[in-house]
């Protein structure tokens, strides 16, 4: 009987027993007074869990159909939008911008690379008719996370609205929604959040409401404005997935429990602790230094070991799942996901696993050194974090 395979990939992520068990239960029905409590609890967890007293909406659709949302109710044809590119997920937000008629100028960096402030403020500086400013928090398909703070604060000076891509940030780091001044936040439920896909969440701020408000592109299942309406009534306006929305609930409890800072810290452990294994096999991080995302990791290869080898042989042999590289990136990089329900045995064991496999297939590791470099960091950040 094989093992389970198990998940180190940037989503869908590990999903606690709990989470499975309470969506595995017969579903309620979603006209109900039993439905419109857990949706209640599930909204005000988000907001908790966001540090806001925005509007937020669950929506029964990937992160890339909050995506969809949050332009649809926000630009108009003509309107000129600004997106912050850096990669793939990135340069998602000016194409579904330029699908609703924005006129989309793009501030581009290269893959890797963050998106500063500075340059931001200067970009609207040079065009006060920008309207809109699309930003990815944290980058998934390079492993780089942004100064949101930062880039919201001189969107907000400018007077256009942020628009923020949290899909693979929120959960795992603090995004202070009101304190930043972000307007419009999207994320998905197979990040950090821990349940499997189908659930998008989408918080929508005053000046979002007044950007809707002269918003005339076309929409029906996305409309903000449906939305609101109904969860003054505690429901959705359309048929959501309950089960789903019900272990949303018992994820959330979970993180309450453990306590979002033990959290922030557990995945701050995470990150440090893969990133000092892969160096201590000799390998290069794709992204050096403090920008480094804290849910997923970006790995070059070594030169004569193809990404492609790497990967089948971990799956083959451990059933550990990681990730290739996208786009201009396939083969050159692959990615390891340490986010939502992931702990210390999960970075040790990918480790160790990638260290055989990588030994097979004639790279030199040092044998052991990696799990000893990571179980260092480990202890030191433990005693660090409580």
């Amino acid at each position: 009987m094989p093992p389970r395979e198990f998940l180190m990939i940037p989503g869908p992520t590990p999903v606690p027993d709990a989470v499975l068990q309470a969506i595995a239960r017969h579903p309620i029905g979603h006209r109900t007074a039993d439905f419109s409590r857990v949706l209640r609890e599930v909204v005000n967890g988000l907001k908790e869990l966001g540090e806001t007293n925005n509007d937020v909406f669950v929506l029964t659709s990937s992160g890339t159909g909050a995506m969809e949302a949050a332009i649809a109710n926000t630009v108009g044809a003509g309107d000129k939008v600004l997106s912050l590119v850096q990669g793939v997920f990135s340069e998602r937000w000016a194409k579904i911008s330029e699908a609703y008629g924005g006129k989309v100028e793009r501030l581009k960096v290269e893959a890797g690379e963050t998106i500063e402030p500075a340059a931001v403020a200067r970009k609207l500086k040079d065009d006060p008719e920008i309207k809109v400013v699309t930003i990815t928090h944290n980058e998934t398909s390079t492993g780089v996370i942004n100064d949101l703070e930062g880039i919201a604060k001189v969107v907000k000076e400018h007077g256009a609205i942020s628009i923020v891509d949290g899909v693979t940030s929120f959960g795992a780091c603090p995004v202070s929604i009101d304190k930043w001044g972000v307007d419009v936040l999207v994320t998905g439920s197979q990040k950090a959040l821990m349940l499997p896909p189908g659930l998008g969440f989408i918080f929508v701020g005053p000046k979002a409401w007044e950007a809707h408000a002269r918003c005339k592109s076309p929409r029906f299942y996305f409309d903000f404005a449906k939305y609101r309406k109904s969860l003054e009534a505690d429901t959705t306006p359309f048929t959501p997935n309950v089960s789903f929305v019900a272990g949303m609930k018992v994820a959330l409890g979970l993180i309450a429990e453990e306590g979002t800072q033990a959290v922030f810290a557990r995945h701050e452990r995470m990150k440090s602790a893969l990133r000092a294994g892969i160096t201590a096999m000799g390998l290069e991080l794709f992204v050096n230094g403090p920008h480094g995302s804290p849910t997923i990791t970006a790995i070059v290869p070594p030169k004569h070991i193809s990404v492609d080898a790497i990967r089948k042989k971990l799956r083959e042999r451990h059933r550990i799942l990681i990730a290739d590289g996208q786009d201009d990136l396939k083969g050159r990089i692959f990615r390891i996901g340490h986010m939502g329900y992931v702990f210390d045995r999960d970075i040790l064991m990918t480790l160790a696993a990638l260290e055989t496999v990588l030994t097979d297939l004639g790279y030199a590791c040092p044998p052991g050194k990696a799990v000893s470099e990571a179980v260092a960091v480990l202890n030191q950040l433990s005693s660090l974090f409580g």
